[in-house]
C-alpha cells in the first residue's frame, strides 16, 4: 500500500471522528467510548488469512481502514505485530475518555500518533519489498547463467530467441552459429571429466573475447554452444566463424602438464521472418551436421 493512499484515509478517519462529535451535541463519554471500541475491534479482528484488497476510501471504518491494514499485513508479515499496537493506542484513547472530560485536541493528537506510526510501518514495508524485488532480480539473472562457463544457459536462449522470432523483420540481418567441440568424448576419456570442464570454460572464454558486445553466447548443452550475431551481413558472419575456428585450433589448453588441442565445427544460418526458435536452430543444426561429417574443424551454412 502506497503512503499517498494511506494518508488520505487516516485523515478522513480523524475528520470522521470530529464530525461525529460535532453532529452529536449530547454525546457522552460512553458514546465516544463505544465508537472507539468499535474502531479498535476492526483492527483486532484482522487476520493473516484475510487478504481483501484495497478498493475504495468511501466506507471509512467497516471496509477501508480494515483493508489498509490487510495490505500492510500482506506486504510485510511482521507488520501484524505493529497493527496490534495500534489497537492498544485506541484502547489508551478510550481509557483516557472514560476518566477525563473529552479533550478534542488531545484526541486529535492521539490519532495523529496512530497515523504517523502507520505511515512509518508502510514505509518500512515498502523498503523491505524493494529489497526483496532486488534479490529476486539478482536470482533471475543468476538463473540465466550456466554455472560452469558463466555464459547464458539454454533457458536464457529460449527466451531470447522467442522474443527475437516474434519481432523478426527484414531490416536487420541476424545469424545463428551452432558450435560443437570435435571429439569431446575422446578428450574426456583420455584426460578425465575435469579436463573436459576446463575445455568448455576455455572455449567459452574464446567466444566471449572474440565476439562483439552486441552478440550473444549461450551454452546449448553438453559440448555445444550457440552464438547469435546481430546486424551482420552474410560475408561478415563467415569471417567471424572462420576466426573462431582458427583461434580455437591454434591455441592449446595446458592441463596437468598436457597440451590439449581441440577443434570446433560450426553450422550457420540466417533468421527469416516467420521463423520459430526451433526452425531457426534446426537449420543451423543441418549445417553443423555437414561440417561434422566432412572432416570437422569446418563451417557450413544452411540457406533460408
Amino acid at each position: 500500500m502506497a503512503i499517498n493512499e494511506l494518508k488520505p484515509l487516516l485523515d478522513e478517519l480523524c475528520l470522521n471522528i470530529t464530525d461525529f462529535l460535532n453532529e452529536n451535541t449530547e454525546i457522552t463519554k460512553e458514546h465516544l467510548s463505544e465508537y472507539l471500541k468499535n474502531s479498535a475491534k476492526l483492527i483486532s479482528d484482522i487476520s493473516d488469512n484475510d487478504l481483501t484488497s484495497y478498493n475504495t476510501q468511501k466506507n471509512l471504518l467497516a471496509d477501508n481502514y480494515k483493508n489498509i491494514a490487510k495490505e500492510c499485513l500482506t506486504s510485510y508479515e511482521k507488520t501484524s505485530s505493529k497493527i496490534s499496537k495500534l489497537s492498544e493506542k485506541h484502547k489508551e484513547a478510550i481509557a483516557a475518555c472514560e476518566i477525563e472530560p473529552i479533550n478534542l485536541p488531545k484526541l486529535t493528537s492521539k490519532f495523529n500518533e496512530i497515523q504517523n506510526h502507520m505511515v512509518d510501518e508502510v514505509a518500512r514495508a515498502n523498503f523491505i519489498i524493494s529489497e526483496l524485488s532486488t534479490q529476486i532480480k539478482d536470482l533471475e539473472e543468476k538463473s540465466n547463467l550456466d554455472p560452469l562457463t558463466k555464459i547464458y544457459n539454454r533457458g536464457a536462449l529460449n527466451k531470447y530467441l522467442a522474443d527475437m522470432c516474434e519481432n523478426a523483420t527484414d531490416k536487420y540481418e541476424t545469424h545463428l552459429l551452432v558450435i560443437d567441440i570435435d571429439d569431446f568424448k575422446q578428450i574426456n576419456d583420455e584426460f578425465g571429466h575435469i579436463a573436459g570442464d576446463k575445455i568448455l570454460i576455455y572455449i567459452s572464454k574464446i567466444l566471449k573475447r572474440t565476439l562483439r558486445d552486441g552478440d550473444k553466447v549461450f551454452r546449448f548443452g553438453g559440448e555445444e554452444f550457440i552464438v547469435i550475431l546481430n546486424r551482420i551481413k552474410d560475408g561478415e558472419c563467415i569471417t567471424i566463424a572462420k576466426r573462431l575456428l582458427r583461434l580455437v585450433s591454434e591455441n592449446k589448453l595446458i592441463y596437468k602438464g598436457n597440451n590439449i588441442g581441440v577443434t570446433i565445427s560450426i553450422g550457420a544460418t540466417k533468421l527469416k521472418v516467420g521463423d520459430t526458435p526451433e526452425s531457426f536452430i534446426t537449420r543451423a543444426d543441418k549445417a553443423l551436421y555437414r561440417s561434422k561429417h566432412s572432416g570437422k574443424n569446418k563451417i557450413s551454412t544452411e540457406p533460408i
